[in-house]
């Protein structure tokens, strides 16, 4: 028993002290950021400070930014707004997160998934296809993209996706949440007309997010209120989640990146245990492992490693208190591989040593499990 393994960055990260401390600093704001008096103008001068560094992290413009309660409001955002501005045709990768897959198939308009090669990365020959086919629904074309994948850490060609889709004069959103803070997430690198970011994923707090819009991009407001976010988003902001998300960005961009070095070695040694390592051939963000080894479910490894003091995962956070067959490794045709698959995946806070000690302690119920399985051969 260890004292105590997180390789789960990619489901939370644990909260920066730079975050914490401007949380606490903010929690002494009494005003509301809306109101004029001084009060309300020191709120919205931490409001707009906050708002400020995620643009840098996106390489956009203050204005762009609208904060939204996560990821996952952001992305719905996204997809309404396209709908809302005449798109009739949604594209959505067959990677994607379940929150845009939900939210396109009930805005009521055509929605197409694109297929991914088996290494994880869409595949750009049928989205061209899609995007030459006709369609009766008629209007632009949306088509959402992640920057990378939430449970293998693939890297999309969204640059290359992009160039597709504005040709067709289409709009890309991309999901950045999860490479946020692991590989640069400014529109203009990934081609991106509007992308989602969520604080709790880079070190900031949970309930925290926001939608970045390009300038061929326009937000509907979907909540009636008030004018708060420059009409986009009503409800009073959240200041505290606000301020610790502009000082976990700012802490994050200036932050080396360790690099894939501790992850590969992990990745080797896996291998040579007998699992597979999942898009071993694609780009991935450093600090993200998808293993995936036969006979041995998803839940047992999950368990087993938590017992051991390892925390790791069976894929998106969200199915929480459910492991499934993921329907990410499904899409990459894994079979059923892909109920018996986990992610690891590292952090600002994570160590060498972390990548050392889950894997002893995964080699070590692997072989557990198989002497209970096969007595006579232990």
């Amino acid at each position: 028993m260890n004292a105590g393994v997180y390789l789960d960055h990619c489901a939370t990260s644990p909260l920066r002290p730079e975050a914490r401390a401007a949380m606490a600093a903010a929690f002494d704001v009494t005003g509301n950021p809306s109101s004029v008096h001084a009060s309300g103008r020191a709120a919205r001068a931490r409001l707009e400070e906050a708002r400020a560094r995620v643009a840098i992290l996106a390489g956009a413009s203050p204005a762009s930014v609208t904060f939204t309660s996560g990821g996952t409001e952001a992305n719905v955002l996204a997809i309404r707004s396209a709908v809302a501005a005449g798109a009739r045709r949604l594209l959505i990768s067959a990677i994607e997160h379940d929150c845009v897959r939900e939210a396109a198939l009930a805005s009521g308009v055509e929605t197409v998934e694109v297929p991914v090669r088996p290494e994880g990365i869409i595949d750009l020959g049928a989205l061209e296809a899609l995007l030459d086919a006709p369609s009766a629904a008629g209007g632009p074309v949306f088509l959402a993209l992640m920057a990378a994948n939430n449970e293998t850490g693939v890297i999309q060609p969204t640059r290359e996706a992009a160039e597709r889709v504005r040709a067709a004069g289409g709009w890309l959103h991309v999901d950045a949440v999860q490479a946020a803070g692991r590989t640069p997430v400014e529109l203009d690198v990934l081609g991106a007309d509007s992308l989602a970011l969520s604080a709790h994923k880079l070190g900031g707090p949970q309930g925290i997010g926001a939608l970045v819009a390009g300038p061929r991009t326009r937000i509907f407001r979907d909540m009636p209120g008030g004018g708060q976010e420059q009409g986009r988003r009503a409800g009073t902001q959240n200041l505290i989640g606000a301020a610790g998300f502009g000082a976990a960005v700012e802490a994050a961009l200036a932050s080396p990146r360790p690099g894939p070095g501790a992850r590969d070695v992990a990745a080797a040694a896996f291998a040579d245990a007998g699992a597979l390592v999942v898009g071993a051939t694609a780009p991935r963000l450093d600090d993200v492992l998808c293993i995936a080894t036969p006979d041995l479910p998803s839940e047992i490894q999950v368990m087993g490693l938590d017992l051991a003091g390892v925390q790791v995962s069976a894929g998106a956070a969200c199915s929480s208190g459910k492991v499934r067959p993921s329907r990410v490794l499904e899409a990459m045709g894994l079979g059923d591989l892909a109920g018996c698959a986990i992610r690891l995946s590292g952090g600002w806070s994570t160590r060498s040593e972390d990548w050392r000690i889950a894997v002893e302690t995964w080699i070590d119920l692997k072989t557990r499990r198989q002497s209970r399985r096969h007595p006579a051969a232990a």
